[in-house]
């Protein structure tokens, strides 16, 4: 239970950009269901984003528990099942190869074979980096592919593992930096001690070591987080993250280095502004659940897992978040993540609900 109540309003959108919370399936029983932002409204704060998703087509079908996603050079996609430790390449019209399994990898709860990043580098260099659950941590690794999984490099090790809150999300920043966000394993202190690898969005070089100009010297590069899986950057650089609240605020923050983003002190809205940075908005639980998180076309775009739909928040130039639009409510279950394909002008999604997940793609007009 959270130490500092937040506001008791309804969805909240600042015309500011701020910070902090996190839970994977949604477990609330709070019972406050009012929605926090209409399903349809009318974007405000003058938003450049006028994409609209034109209809889904499901390219992959029938697997289980697919989880991240990143695109290869060529416009293939590597995708991976959480359970299953698969790593699998999809091509754009859907055909599935399976590369191999990660080795190493204890899946249980919400861990297992989590996020997937390709170097941007990697017409030279080959690397593909993996988030995972081993048996006593969650581990981040890296290992070259061309025509299979090469043996893998441990880069970092140590993050908190638990049957719930293991982060897991990859993705490489603008300043070709690998960022990684982790979840507080259940463990609510681990989030406000700067020594601990739980409850933090890390920023790493390629090779996994401390990236130059890290606040505090170390991988840390924001603290103070619940359960992070949703990383982005607009054009203009300012990177953005979900994360899942407990009982009454999910919510999406802008990500500046070295600040305290409030768990297990607050959810939401409250606590003290100077102190903790607050979120660019919120959701109750029941609506978000938001997973994986990107940009493109002038809006981000959040993926839902308990509240079953793709959310789009346009944003002005000057990074103000219009208010949130409602897409496919619950017509493809628990969406996972959501990633532009190289060309920008379609999302790929991978579901979680279990047995019947894969990828849809959803072009924007």
């Amino acid at each position: 239970m959270r130490r500092t109540s937040a506001l008791a309003t309804v969805v909240t959108v600042l015309l500011v950009l701020g910070a902090c919370s996190g839970d994977d399936d949604g477990s609330d029983t709070s019972g406050d269901d009012s929605p926090t932002a209409a399903d349809s409204a009318q974007p405000s704060s003058s938003p450049t984003g006028t994409a609209r998703p034109g209809e889904p087509q499901a390219i992959v079908k029938n697997r289980k528990v697919t989880w991240g996603l990143a695109f290869l050079p060529g416009g293939d996609a590597l995708v991976t099942e959480r359970e299953s430790a698969k790593l699998l390449r999809v091509t754009p019209k859907g055909r599935v190869t399976e590369i191999g399994k990660i080795p190493g990898v204890s899946a249980a709860g919400e861990g297992g074979l989590l996020g997937v990043a390709v170097s941007p580098g990697y017409e030279t260099d080959k690397f593909v980096y993996v988030y995972f659950t081993a048996r006593s941590d969650n581990r981040i690794a890296r290992f070259p592919y061309e025509d299979g999984i090469g043996r893998l490099q441990m880069l970092v090790t140590g993050i908190p593992k638990g049957d719930y809150h293991n982060g897991g999300r990859l993705a490489f920043g603008p300043d070709r930096m690998l960022y990684a966000s982790t979840g507080e394993a259940g463990r609510e202190n681990l989030s406000q001690d700067k020594k601990s690898l739980g409850g933090k969005i890390l920023r790493m070089t390629p090779a996994g070591d401390p990236a130059p100009g890290n606040p505090f010297g170390t991988l840390v590069w924001t603290y103070g987080h619940r359960n992070v899986q949703g990383l982005a950057w607009d054009p203009q650089g300012r990177m953005f993250a979900t994360e899942f609240g407990q009982d009454r605020f999910d919510e999406i923050n802008q990500i500046v280095k070295g600040r305290n983003y409030g768990w297990p002190d607050v959810e939401g809205m409250g606590g003290d502004e100077v102190r903790f940075k607050r979120p660019v908005l919120t959701w109750t639980p029941s609506e978000a659940s938001p997973s994986g998180l990107t940009y493109a076309q002038g809006s981000l775009w959040a993926a839902a897992l308990r509240g079953k739909r793709l959310w789009q928040i346009p944003l002005s130039r000057n990074g103000t978040a219009g208010r949130p639009i409602a897409h496919f409510k619950e017509r493809f279950g628990r969406v996972r993540e959501v990633v532009p394909a190289p060309d920008g002008k379609s999302l790929w999604l991978t579901t979680d609900n279990g047995d019947k997940d894969g990828v849809i793609v959803v072009p924007l007009t």
